[in-house]
């Protein structure tokens, strides 16, 4: 048994006695759980100027000359208590993009929060849940100030989650500071803990297993309070193998290394918001010329600056990346320059309107020629 897999038996073994001693909680139903979500519109073609500049990772209509408007993200979710110490959470997507099928609906998230102590400071999480990697990947798109995640972080771990257990910690004081963050409208990531130990599939959501083998991953993540202002540190990374998807006629390790780290800070908006991050690591990228997926050294990431002025958000945002990525077929090499400004603007509660102009340099897939373009995007965002 290699230690990944120890760990979990080990994690799934400190829950026992929690489990079993968990009293019922006697609410009924209805006052137990919670339903919410958002449903995200978009528009990508006004000033657009080069169909081959494309973003598959993120938005499947950026480029090409086919669908005009996108429904993003169509987010239901149920979340609520089972017992004192036992809270399950549940989202679907009705967005999805499948093959040439639209409005596809799949599981996004799926898990259960065992709590280990009364003071809910120590948790286990298992299901299918966001992998504890990086800020960004954390924070919910329904908070992201810029309309998608960049290369670099998100390129880690698709659509940020996998099936996994995890073990978060977090004193009361950090799980209710991490609360505000996002009730405030200061644009936080939620209560993933000050330390994160897990392990995961590591194939991806909604992937079947590939070689038999698991990811580890550890992160630590502490906000500071400074006078008025709000400062977070990150730092975490990964392990595993990845089971690469590749044609017949490209050669090379079936699961290469895959393996990351990455830092970065965040400085919350009262009024001022600078964020940033950077990640570093080993993974598959293919060599076209040779047809060969090699294990190769990748790299990336960016800096977001923005100022808060209730009701809106302006902000400027830039990143780079050099690396494959794996979650694509033959693993190809990406060369990503893009820099992103907009402003978010809020209409109450309910809508927010966000206008972004992106001048970009990206790897076609397909091609595996650079291409340069920029374009206008418009997003409309449905809280309820």
């Amino acid at each position: 048994m290699g230690r990944a897999q120890s760990l979990l038996v080990i994690l799934l073994l400190l829950l026992l006695p929690t489990v079993a001693s968990a009293s019922e909680v006697e609410a009924p139903w209805y006052e137990r759980l919670r339903i919410r979500g958002y449903t995200q519109v978009r528009y990508n073609r006004f000033f657009a100027n080069n169909p081959e500049l494309v973003n598959a990772q993120a938005d499947r209509t950026i480029g090409g000359e086919g669908q005009t408007f996108l429904v993003r993200r169509a987010r239901l979710i149920v979340q609520g208590s089972v017992t004192s110490q036992v809270q399950v959470y549940l989202q679907t997507d009705a967005a999805t993009l499948l093959s040439d099928n639209t409005h596809v609906v799949t599981m996004r998230d799926w898990y259960a929060d065992l709590f280990l102590t009364s003071a809910k400071e120590t948790r286990v999480r298992v299901g299918v849940s966001k992998v504890p990697f990086g800020f960004e990947n954390m924070q919910s798109s329904q908070n992201r100030l810029p309309i998608d995640r960049t290369d670099a972080i998100n390129s880690g771990a698709a659509n940020e989650r996998d099936l996994g257990a995890y073990f978060y910690y977090a004193p009361t004081w950090a799980r209710h500071l991490f609360k505000r963050l996002v009730d405030d409208g200061l644009k936080g990531s939620g209560d993933y803990g000050l330390l994160a130990l897990g392990v995961y599939a590591g194939q991806g959501a909604n992937k079947l297993e590939g070689n038999g083998t698991v990811h580890a991953i550890a992160r630590v993540s502490v906000p500071l309070v400074l006078g008025h202002q709000i400062l977070e540190l990150g730092v975490g990374g990964y392990a595993g193998k990845f089971a690469i998807k590749k044609d017949k006629d490209v050669k090379g390790p079936d699961d290469p290394r895959d393996i990351r780290a990455a830092l970065g800070f965040t400085l919350y908006p009262q009024p001022l918001l600078v964020q940033g991050e950077y990640t570093v690591g080993i993974g598959p990228e293919l060599d076209r010329a040779k047809k060969l997926v090699r294990e190769r050294f990748l790299h990336g990431g960016y800096l977001l600056v923005g100022f808060r002025v209730e009701p809106l958000i302006p902000y400027a945002r830039f990143q780079v990346y050099e690396g494959g990525k794996k979650f694509e077929t033959n693993a190809p090499r990406y060369s990503v320059r893009e820099l992103e400004l907009g402003i978010e603007a809020h209409l109450g509660k309910a809508v927010e309107l966000v206008g972004a102009w992106v001048e970009a340099r990206r790897t076609n897939p397909t091609t595996g020629n650079d291409e340069y373009g920029r374009l206008l995007r418009l997003q409309v965002q449905v809280n309820y």
